[in-house]
C-alpha cells in the first residue's frame, strides 16, 4: 500500500484481529492479510456462499472506531442474486469477498464460515448427581366424556389426584387450545409433564417417557449446553458456540458501554444472545435424535453482565459503584418470556442468584458444583476468562470476589494471540541452554521437531495456554527477568531472541513455516498484558486471604474451558496462582457448567444454594484500597514479594537488583500490614 492510499482501520470479532488495510480492500482480503482465514470454496467469485460475515454499527469504544453502514461498499447485483436465490438478508450478512471496506469497520465472522473454528472446549464431567428434577412425568387414564360430566381439564384434574395424590394442580393456558384432541389421540389416556408438582406445562397422548431438560453456561466467551434426559441423568448432547456478543466487545466493561453509546444497544446483545441459544437447543435435540421443542427445562447461569443481558436489563449500573444488580434472587420464568421458542411451549427456566455485582449465576454454580471441597483446607477456585471468578475458604467461611483478567488469556491484546482452534500453538518447551523453542499446535500431538525433514505444522499463532507457558518458559530460561523485561544480552546465545530497537522479541517460528506467511513472535508489550492479566486475579485472591488473614493454600482447583488446559505448573511459575503443593493443583472442568446441571437434575440442590449464597462474603475488589499495593507486587515473576517454596528448585536466583527490590517490598508489605492492623 502506498503512502498516499488511504487506508482504515479492520476489526475481525471473535478473534480480535484488527489492522489497517487500504481503502476497498475486500473484507475477504482484508482477513487474509490480518490472519483470519474465511472459508471461500469458489476462490472469491460470489458463488460459494461460504464467506459470508456480518458488518456491525455503532461506536466501539474500546477501539476507538465508529463503524458505519457507508463504511462497506452496497451489493451489487452479483452478490444481490446470489442473496436472492439462497434467501439471504443482506441486512443481516455480506459476502466477504464481495463487500470492500470504505472506512473504519467492525466485523463478525461467525464460526461457519472460518477455515480453522474455534475449538469450544466445555464438555461435561462425569458427576454422581442425585435426581430430582424440577418436573416430572404422569400418565393418568381419564374418564371418557359424557354428558352431565365435568369437562375435560377438570376429569383430567381429579383423575391425577386419585392416581397421584396430587391436588390444586394448574396448566399453562397456552397450552387448552390442543388438550382436548390430545387426549382423544391417546384414547382418554394423556401423559403430563409437572412443573414443581403444581402446573402442568406439557402434554402428550398416551403413554410417554421423554423428559429432557437444557443447562447452559453462558460464558463471556463461549456458550455450553449440556442436553440430559431427566429420567436417568444422562448428558445426551453437548453443544457449544462462541458468545455472539464477543463482536459488541471481548470483555463485560466494553459491552456495557456498547450498550451505553448505542442505540438499542442492548436489546442488540440480547437478541444475539437468545438467537444463540435457540440454536444451541436446536442443535443438541437433533444430536439426541429427539424431536423438536422436547426440552421442557432450562437453567441457565452466567456471570452478572451475562445475567443483565439475558434479561434485556441495561447493565450500566453494574459499570461503576455501587455495581447494583437489579436483583439478586433466584428466577424462575417461562422460556417463551425470554422468547426461546426452540424449547417446548410451556417449557420453565430458572436462573440462578448472583452473589454481588461482578459475582454472578455462574459464580454460584461453581459453588453448588464444588461445595463438597470445602472442608477443613483452605481452597481456592478459579474460573479464568475475561473476568476470573473467585472462590476461596473452607467449612468456616466462604469468600467470593471478581477480578477483570480481561482478554489476553483468550489471545487478545497479544500480538500474534488468537483463541483455541487447530492451527494454535498451545504447548512450548524452550531448551535451557540453546534456546531452542519447541512447540505443539491443537490438532497434532507432535512437537515441531519431531517431524520429518521438510515437513512444518504450519502454526497460524498462539493461544492461551501457549501464552502462559511461553511467558514462565522465557523466565525460567532467562530470557527475561523477574519483572518481564527482556534480557537482551541473551540474544548472544539465544538466536531465538531477536533484538527490536531498545528491547526484544521471542521467534517462535519463522515465516515460510507458518500458515499465515508472517513471522511468529512474542513482544515485550505481550508480555506486559500477561502481567496485567495475572497481576489483576492474583491480587484478588490475595485480598480475600487478607480479610481473614489467611496466609496458605492448601488446595487450587482451575475451572472453566481455559483452566482446564492450563498446565498447574506453569500457572504457578507465571505467578496466575499463589504457592501451592504441586499435587493440589488440579482442574475441575467447566464447573459451572456442571452446577448448572446439578440444578436441573435436582431441586433440592437448586433451593439449597439459594440459602449458601446469602452466607458467603463478597469482596469488592474494585474498591478495596489493598487491591493496588497487591496488583503491583503482583506484576513481577512469579511475585515480587510472595514466597514460592514449591517452586524452589526451578525458579532463577534473584539477580543483585531483583533481590534488593523484593526486600525493599517485603518491608513496604510488612508497614502496610501493620498500618492496616493499627
Amino acid at each position: 500500500m502506498t503512502a498516499s492510499q488511504p487506508t482504515h482501520r479492520a476489526i475481525l470479532m471473535p478473534s480480535g484481529r484488527q489492522g489497517d488495510v487500504a481503502h476497498g480492500t475486500t473484507v475477504l482480503e482484508a482477513a487474509r492479510q490480518l490472519g483470519v482465514e474465511i472459508e471461500s470454496i469458489c476462490g472469491g467469485n460470489q458463488t460459494c456462499g461460504k464467506c459470508l460475515i456480518s458488518p456491525e454499527f455503532g461506536q466501539f469504544a474500546k477501539h476507538g472506531i465508529t463503524s458505519n453502514s457507508d463504511h462497506i461498499t452496497p451489493p451489487d447485483a452479483t452478490e444481490t442474486a446470489y442473496a436472492h436465490k439462497h434467501h439471504l438478508d443482506l441486512n443481516q450478512v455480506r459476502l466477504s469477498c464481495s463487500a470492500c471496506i470504505l472506512g473504519d469497520l467492525l466485523i463478525h465472522v461467525p464460526d461457519t464460515s472460518l477455515a480453522r473454528r474455534q475449538v469450544v472446549r466445555k464438555e461435561a464431567s462425569n458427576l454422581q448427581i442425585e435426581l430430582s428434577p424440577a418436573v416430572r412425568l404422569v400418565y393418568v387414564r381419564v374418564v371418557p366424556a359424557e354428558l352431565g360430566l365435568p369437562g375435560d381439564w377438570e376429569r383430567i384434574q381429579q383423575a391425577v389426584q386419585q392416581q397421584h395424590g396430587l391436588t390444586h394442580l394448574t396448566i399453562d393456558p397456552l397450552l387448552l387450545p390442543h388438550l382436548q384432541k390430545t387426549l382423544r389421540q391417546g384414547n382418554w389416556s394423556i401423559t403430563l409433564t409437572i412443573h414443581r408438582n403444581r402446573q402442568v406445562i406439557r402434554y402428550e397422548a398416551g403413554y410417554s417417557e421423554t423428559l429432557y431438560g437444557l443447562a447452559v453456561d453462558i460464558g463471556s466467551t463461549t456458550i455450553a449446553a449440556h442436553l440430559c434426559n431427566l429420567l436417568t441423568g444422562e448428558v445426551v448432547a453437548t453443544e457449544s458456540t462462541m458468545n455472539p456478543q464477543v463482536r459488541y466487545g471481548e470483555d463485560l466493561m466494553s459491552r456495557v458501554s456498547y450498550g451505553m453509546m448505542n442505540p438499542n444497544g442492548v436489546e442488540k446483545m440480547h437478541r444475539a444472545v437468545i438467537k444463540a441459544l435457540n440454536q444451541l437447543i436446536t442443535q443438541a435435540e437433533e444430536s439426541a435424535g429427539l424431536a423438536p421443542h422436547s426440552v421442557c427445562d432450562v437453567v441457565l447461569v452466567g456471570n452478572s453482565v451475562m445475567h443483565h443481558i439475558l434479561l434485556n436489563v441495561d447493565p450500566v449500573e453494574l459499570g461503576g459503584a455501587p455495581f447494583a444488580l437489579v436483583t439478586q434472587q433466584a428466577l424462575d420464568l417461562k422460556a417463551r418470556d425470554l422468547s426461546l421458542t426452540a424449547a417446548s411451549s410451556g417449557a420453565m427456566v430458572h436462573i440462578l442468584p448472583c452473589i454481588a455485582g461482578h459475582v454472578g449465576a455462574d459464580n454460584v454454580a461453581v459453588l453448588l458444583a464444588e461445595q463438597s471441597l470445602l472442608d477443613d483446607k483452605n481452597t481456592l477456585i478459579v474460573d479464568i476468562g475475561t473476568n476470573a471468578e473467585i472462590l476461596f475458604g473452607n467449612r468456616d467461611v466462604v469468600l467470593s470476589a471478581s477480578s477483570p483478567t480481561g482478554p489476553a488469556f483468550e489471545g487478545a491484546q497479544i500480538e500474534h494471540g488468537q483463541r483455541a482452534a487447530p492451527g494454535a500453538i498451545e504447548r512450548i518447551r524452550i531448551d535451557r541452554t540453546t534456546g531452542e523453542v519447541r512447540y505443539k499446535v491443537i490438532g497434532d500431538t507432535r512437537w515441531n521437531n519431531e517431524l520429518d525433514e521438510g515437513m512444518t505444522l504450519s502454526p497460524t499463532g498462539i493461544c492461551g495456554s501457549g501464552i502462559i507457558e511461553v511467558v514462565a518458559e522465557m523466565f525460567l530460561a532467562g530470557m527475561i527477568d523477574a519483572g518481564g523485561l527482556f534480557n537482551v544480552a541473551t540474544s548472544e546465545r539465544f538466536p531465538a531472541v531477536r533484538p527490536v530497537g531498545r528491547t526484544a522479541e521471542l521467534l517462535l517460528e519463522s515465516a515460510d513455516k507458518t500458515a499465515t506467511g508472517k513471522d511468529i513472535v512474542v513482544t515485550q508489550q505481550d508480555i506486559r498484558n500477561i502481567q496485567l492479566a495475572k497481576a489483576a486475579l492474583y491480587a484478588g485472591v490475595k485480598l480475600l486471604m487478607d480479610r481473614h488473614d489467611i496466609r496458605t493454600v492448601d488446595r487450587i482447583k482451575l475451572a472453566g474451558a481455559f483452566g482446564s488446559y492450563i498446565d498447574p505448573y506453569y500457572a504457578m511459575v507465571l505467578g496466575l496462582i499463589p504457592d501451592c503443593q504441586h499435587d493440589q493443583v488440579s482442574a475441575v472442568g467447566n464447573a459451572a457448567g456442571d452446577g448448572a446441571r446439578i440444578a436441573l437434575l435436582n431441586y433440592e440442590q437448586r433451593l439449597g444454594i439459594q440459602d449458601s449464597v446469602l452466607k458467603v462474603e463478597y469482596v469488592e475488589t474494585a474498591v478495596e484500597p489493598g487491591f493496588q499495593a497487591h496488583f503491583v507486587a503482583a506484576m513481577g515473576l512469579p511475585h515480587a514479594s510472595d514466597a514460592f517454596p514449591h517452586l524452589a528448585d526451578v525458579l532463577p536466583a534473584p539477580t543483585e537488583a531483583e533481590d534488593a527490590e523484593g526486600g525493599r517490598n517485603r518491608r513496604r508489605d510488612r508497614r502496610s500490614r501493620r498500618t492496616n492492623e493499627a
